[in-house]
């Protein structure tokens, strides 16, 4: 991972958390080959080698917009070949962040449209300010969603659902997106970051082994039949076992104190 990109921001939060922000306010942080790249780069990073990093915030810059969608501006004029090749960008962009090993929380400030709602989707859970606003809106530019929004946005609101607001392309505000399952919970602007961050020090401090194998059993057993699930739990927790960590949470428990947990 860089210290600086062109389109996003990365902070560090303490020692375990670190913040994203999508910044190209001036274009509503649309989505553009850079910015792709940019994050292709940070979360390929993190899951090559994550570190001591335990859980990342992922926000848009500035109050009106978490993500606009894909750069129409960039993408006016060009040919069909050179379409598809940024296109491929865009999915191992998609992937790079599905493929996170550890907690990747949302915090929509502001739109979240098109190949935006597609990058909030793909979070592990979703926090929205008051007024946020999601959309996918692809079919009526004469395309489909294809950074993940055909895949994500049934897995949270269910078929029927997705497929009205897919096909109808009509935006829906935060408390709609709430009341469907999209987003765990709407907060005032001011509110957002300092909750979002807060979820993310408290996963900081569980154990980050526990924390990265509960949250492959759950994404993975999802695709999976139940039996299947259950056997892949199985093997996540295994994995636990055998670590530091899981004793010092015992010892800790029985002690009647913090636990320090060391990733180990």
């Amino acid at each position: 991972m860089q210290d600086r990109y062109e389109t996003i921001l990365v902070a560090r939060h303490g020692a375990h958390v670190a913040t994203v922000t999508l910044n190209r306010p001036e274009a509503r942080n649309a989505l553009d080959t850079q910015m792709a790249l940019d994050l292709v780069d940070v979360f390929e990073s993190v899951a090559t080698d994550p570190g001591d990093l335990r859980a990342i915030v992922l926000t848009g810059a500035g109050d009106k917009a978490f993500c606009a969608g894909g750069d129409l501006k960039e993408r006016r004029g060009m040919s069909d070949r050179e379409w598809g090749l940024q296109h491929l960008v865009f999915e191992r962009m998609a992937r790079a962040l599905i493929a996170c090993p550890v907690p990747l929380i949302g915090a929509v400030n502001g739109a979240a449209f098109g190949g935006g709602c597609e990058i909030a989707s793909a979070c592990d859970f979703l926090y929205a300010a008051r007024g946020a606003r999601f959309a996918q809106p692809e079919v009526g530019l004469g395309i489909i969603p294809g950074a993940g929004g055909t895949q994500h946005l049934p897995r949270a609101v269910g078929r029927r659902r997705a497929l009205e607001l897919i096909l109808t392309g009509r935006p829906f505000g935060a408390e709609e997106a709430m009341a469907w399952g999209l987003v765990n919970a709407v907060f005032d602007p001011a509110e957002l970051m300092p909750v979002a961050l807060a979820a993310a020090e408290a996963i900081a401090r569980n154990a980050p082994v526990a924390t990265r194998q509960a949250k492959q059993a759950v994404v993975r057993g999802l695709s999976m039949s139940l039996a299947d699930g259950m056997a892949f739990e199985i093997e996540a927790y295994n994995r636990c076992i055998p670590t530091e960590d899981r004793r010092e949470g015992v010892n800790a428990f029985n002690e009647r104190r913090p636990a320090r947990f060391t990733g180990r």
